[in-house]
Order: C-alpha cells, then sequence, then structure tokens
C-alpha cells in the first residue's frame, strides 16, 4: 500500500447521529466544510433516515444501516452534481439524519373555552386537553416542508404549529358531532378516531403521521361546573322538605352540647321546621302540615232499572230509603261504575243489607 493510499484511507469519513435527546426529530450532520470523502461510510440506526440535501435541493435518502458512499447509491446527488462516470474527489453536500421513530406524549388542549350548542343545556362553553402521537413517514419531504435550514430541529419547534392544527381539527369534529355533553366521556375513543381521519391528510402533506389522538378530558368553565353539580344534588335530595326535616333533626344532638342546650336546640328546630315549609311551599315539594283530619270517603253511587229506565246516580242513603218503601226490591237491576253489567241489587254485597229488615214478598194465595 502507497503513502497516498494510506492517507485516503485514514481520511474515509464516517457520518452517524448517536441521539441522546429523546426529541430531536432532524439533526443536521457537522463535517469539516461539509466536505464528504469517496468512499465515506454512512452509518443510519434504526429509527433513522439519512437525507443529502445538495444547495437546497433535496437528493437521496437512506433508510437503517451501513453505507458506503459511491456513484451507485448516489444517483441523484450524481445526476446534481454531474459525476458521469465516477468521481474520486471530495464533494460538499449536508447530510440530514431524520428521527423516524414515534413521538410520544406531545400536548394539545384549548386555550379558551369553545361555545358549542347542547340540546339539553343548550349554549354552552367547553375545554378540552389530550396528548397525541406523530412520526416522520417521508423524511425527504418533511425535510423540504417544515425543517429547511435549521441544523437542528426539536419537537418543540412543530409542536405550536402541530397543536394548533390538532386543536382546530378536534372544536371542528366536536361541533360537527353533535354529541350531548352529558354523553362525550363516554365517546371519547370514537372521537379520537374520527380525527386522526380527519387529519391524515394535513399531517401527510408535511411527511408525518398522527398514529394516535387520545382526548384526556372534556370539562366546563368551574363556575358552570359549581351550577350543574347543584342541579344534581337537587335531583338526588328530592323531597327537599322532607330533607330539611332530617338535616334538623340530625342537628339536635349537637344543639344540645352547645351553651344554649336544649333551648337553643329547640329554638333550632322550631327554625327548621319553618324553613322547611317555606322551601315546601316554594317549590311545590315536601310534605305539607295536615290542619285538621283527612275529607271522608265518597259513598258510591249506583244507577237504577225502573220500567225500563234509568235513574240516578243514587246514594247508599237515598237507596236505603227506596229500600224501606218498596221501590227497590231485591230483583231490581243496579249499577255503578267498574260492575261489568246490571246486576240484582240483593247480589250486590254493598246493597244486600238494605234489604235485611225488608220482608220479602207474600207468596201467591
Amino acid at each position: 500500500m502507497g503513502l497516498w493510499d494510506f492517507v485516503k484511507t485514514e481520511l474515509i469519513d464516517i457520518i452517524q447521529w448517536l441521539d441522546d435527546t429523546g426529541d430531536t426529530m432532524v439533526y443536521r450532520f457537522d463535517g469539516h466544510d461539509n466536505e464528504i470523502k469517496n468512499g465515506a461510510q454512512l452509518i443510519v440506526r434504526p429509527g433513522q433516515a439519512a437525507v443529502f440535501v445538495n444547495q437546497g435541493e433535496v437528493a437521496d435518502v437512506f433508510g437503517p444501516g451501513r453505507h458506503e458512499l459511491r456513484t451507485q447509491n448516489l444517483p441523484i446527488l450524481s445526476t446534481l452534481l454531474g459525476w458521469k462516470y465516477g468521481f474520486d474527489s471530495p464533494f460538499k453536500a449536508d447530510v440530514f439524519f431524520v428521527a423516524t421513530k414515534q413521538f410520544t406524549d406531545q400536548k394539545w388542549g384549548t386555550k379558551a373555552p369553545v361555545m358549542l350548542r347542547d340540546p339539553e343545556f343548550g349554549p354552552v362553553r367547553l375545554k378540552a386537553f389530550g396528548t397525541y402521537v406523530v412520526r416522520v413517514i417521508e423524511p425527504a419531504k418533511f425535510i423540504a416542508q417544515i425543517v429547511g435550514t435549521n441544523g437542528v430541529f426539536t419537537t418543540g419547534d412543530v409542536g405550536e404549529q402541530l397543536r394548533s392544527l390538532v386543536t382546530s381539527r378536534f372544536i371542528d369534529a366536536l361541533g360537527e358531532a353533535r354529541i350531548p355533553m352529558l354523553d362525550l366521556a363516554s365517546r371519547y375513543d370514537e372521537m379520537g378516531g374520527l380525527i386522526r381521519g380527519k387529519m391524515a391528510e394535513d399531517f401527510g402533506a408535511w411527511g408525518l403521521e398522527l398514529t394516535q389522538f387520545v382526548i384526556e378530558n372534556i370539562s366546563l368553565p368551574e363556575e358552570v361546573e359549581k351550577a350543574l353539580d347543584k342541579r344534581s344534588s337537587m335531583g338526588v335530595i328530592g323531597d327537599l322538605g322532607a330533607y330539611t326535616q332530617f338535616q334538623t333533626a340530625e342537628s339536635i344532638p349537637l344543639a344540645a352540647q352547645n351553651p344554649g342546650g336544649t333551648a337553643g336546640a329547640g329554638v333550632g328546630l322550631g327554625m327548621g321546621f319553618a324553613m322547611a315549609q317555606q322551601m315546601a311551599g316554594a317549590m311545590g315539594q315536601g310534605a305539607q302540615p295536615h290542619a285538621g283530619p283527612p275529607p271522608l270517603p265518597q259513598q258510591a253511587s249506583y244507577y237504577v232499572a225502573v220500567n225500563g229506565q234509568q235513574s240516578g246516580p243514587h246514594g247508599i242513603d237515598a237507596l236505603r230509603q227506596q229500600a224501606g218503601s218498596g221501590a227497590l226490591g231485591r230483583d231490581t237491576l243496579v249499577w255503578k261504575q267498574g260492575m261489568a253489567a246490571w246486576t240484582p241489587a240483593g247480589q250486590v254485597d254493598e246493597l244486600a243489607p238494605l234489604f235485611a229488615a225488608v220482608p220479602p214478598p207474600l207468596p201467591p194465595q
């Protein structure tokens, strides 16, 4: 081996990128004056791609593996530099390493509450946040569309733009879905899949893929949540008057321990009952105080068939008088609400006692 061959061997570059950051998406290899020697070794590790750029124009792309840079495996760059018959001298080109792994736990969220129309509550303001996962699927397109000439490009550099896009598509999908606010929690997975589909084209235009979209929470503003909690509490309590009385009764042992003693408990009990009555009356709920005995039950009324015509209705007292005078007999047909058909009075349990003091008709002579 001659001296020149030895020098050429020693000058062969090894081009590689060891990423220890976890959030770097693109790294530009920093060589001496960007001169790459003939036969240089390019090492692309799993989860990476190497993109050669010549004067701002994307050329060849290499996947994982060990590559020896010669004319045969640099067809596009050879064309751009006019290498018709190979080359022996160093050449200049920018080499960008692109991380093709999945970048997880990327945050998104609404900066301000979003106004939507709910079928039950009317106009409501909702806030939402979550995470998404993204990866580069077309390194050359990603370099051309997003990175430009940046030497190091991290998820933070593209994060704000992606968050704005994700949030915008989420709001649009939420409005189109028209899901009632109280049913949203059961539809997170369905909405996540819907939003992924809506954003596939947007991310694809940048050489990216949205592999996962997670909705962690959709919530109302704090003051609206408090009002909704009060409404839910009222629904759980049910009879507000009875609940107030129960709470007052529960407070008696505590009032007895206070310096006011039994007197204080009596005052508290009286106030509790008064409040319960007022609140129950205002809301139409709760037990009403009894001013006297309940009303007497109404007597049954019967219709009576007389000479093929019905008369009535007659109360029990009126029928007793008719039985005493003989106008109403055991065979007289009667009927009241609930009876299936006209029935002889003597066969009706409620009317049979009316004929106990009335003798039966005399037998024929």
